[in-house]
């Protein structure tokens, strides 16, 4: 049953001592501030590997060529390395299994008109998987297909920058462009979770722009997704495997770095989980270290605050108060000291990072923030101890004599 009186005396207690309130809440609030910010900070940098990596599906493959650094099987070095469709069909045939999604790419700067309209942009000669590749989401219309593919249809996606740039009184859907002096029909829109960069690219089959641009069969790059029940090792495994596949294919000598490029998603995946774990328990030692000074700092005030109220204890006593009725007096004090004094903590601490948390982009720390439940969950273990640390020394101090109680000093 709720007891005003028992409520009304703990906060004129509080009131009264109000030096020895704020050095208890102090030390709680201090401990969940600090925790507050050193887990949103770790969250923050969690966040700028997630986000570098957000524009790009996170098991790609990506297969760059240059010239050869190194002279091999009776060939001299500086041989250019130029891949075309059917080693892209070699490598959609050979690793059927591992391939989820794969697409070469021609690269081409344009300037693109429409009407009295213009301005350059780069583009991109690509297979239809590519929309799954570069996370390309449709806004309208719809994405490259394989009609378009085989029929070499001069159509375009454009991203929508270039829509606002170009149709800025008329939807693009469904009109040409016009694309260094060759007319594509724009049948698509899309818009990209990456910078804005990504939403001025213009997108168009890779058989017509080998039709138009040169009448041949040259790729300048192929990118690829591997089977995502693949593990990470597995990845690793099947990358390397590429590799050596395509260098033994343009009779490239295995140690040479700059023919044939593969960049795998699946060991930078791998690079940025160990250093999330490190990053993670280099965090949880420190957060704990933090609570435990909480702790310690908590207990050995309510130790004092316990060794100070003898007196009061021993005056009652001997009026009557039950022991129990001290303790619990003891007890509700520190948790309500404990409890404001870590909200507090847990409002300056998400309001600090909201504040400088844009300014710390520029430190590779993105959005820092840190979950409720976390520093709840800190706040309850803190409470806990204090009421541990108070409850031990209440309880013997209510089983002291009335008579020994007074005259402690």
């Amino acid at each position: 049953m709720f007891d005003l009186d028992l409520w009304r005396e703990i906060f004129q207690s509080i009131n009264m001592n109000r030096t020895r309130t704020v050095l208890s809440g102090f030390t709680v609030l201090f401990a969940i501030l600090l925790f507050t910010i050193l887990f949103g900070i770790a969250n923050g940098l969690n966040n700028s590997f997630a986000e570098s990596f957000n524009d790009d599906a996170n098991n790609s493959i990506f297969i760059r060529t240059g010239r050869t650094s190194k002279a091999y099987k009776g060939m001299q070095a500086g041989r250019r390395i130029q891949i075309k469709n059917e080693d892209f069909d070699f490598i959609k045939d050979e690793f059927n299994d591992e391939v989820q999604y794969i697409t070469a790419r021609i690269y081409k700067n344009v300037t693109a008109s429409f009407r009295s309209e213009q301005s350059a942009y780069d583009l991109r000669a690509v297979h239809p998987d590519h929309q799954f590749l570069e996370k390309s989401i449709m806004q309208e219309g719809r994405y490259i297909n394989m009609g378009d593919l085989h029929n070499r249809t001069k159509v375009a996606v454009i991203g929508r920058l270039v829509e606002e740039d170009l149709f800025k009184k008329t939807t693009a859907i469904g009109k040409f462009i016009n694309l260094n002096g060759i007319s594509y029909k724009v049948v698509g829109i899309f818009s990209d979770e990456g910078s804005d960069n990504e939403e001025r690219k213009i997108y168009i089959p890779v058989s017509t722009a080998q039709q138009v641009y040169g009448n041949n069969d040259y790729l300048d790059q192929i990118n690829l997704t591997y089977n995502p029940n693949l593990t990470i090792n597995q990845a690793i495994g099947f990358g390397n495997k590429l590799e050596e596949d395509l260098k033994d294919r343009f009779s490239v000598a295995r140690n040479d770095q700059r023919a044939i490029r593969v960049f795998n998603m699946a060991q930078q995946n791998k690079n940025v989980n160990q250093m999330t774990t490190v990053l993670g328990v280099i965090v949880f030692i420190i957060g704990l270290g933090t609570l435990i000074a909480g702790i310690v700092g908590i207990s050995n005030i309510m130790i004092f605050i316990v060794k100070e109220r003898t007196k009061e204890i021993g005056i009652r006593k001997a009026l009557g108060a039950k022991p129990s009725s001290i303790v619990s007096i003891i007890l509700i004090e520190s948790i309500i000291i404990t409890s404001i004094a870590g909200y507090i903590g847990l409002i300056l601490g998400v309001s600090i990072l909201k504040l400088v948390g844009p300014s710390l982009k520029d430190y590779f720390i993105t959005n820092p923030s840190v979950s409720s439940s976390l520093v709840f969950g800190a706040t309850v273990i803190l409470i806990i101890a204090g009421g541990i640390a108070g409850y031990v020394p209440a309880k013997k101090a209510s089983r002291i004599k009335p008579i020994v109680a007074l005259r402690n000093d």
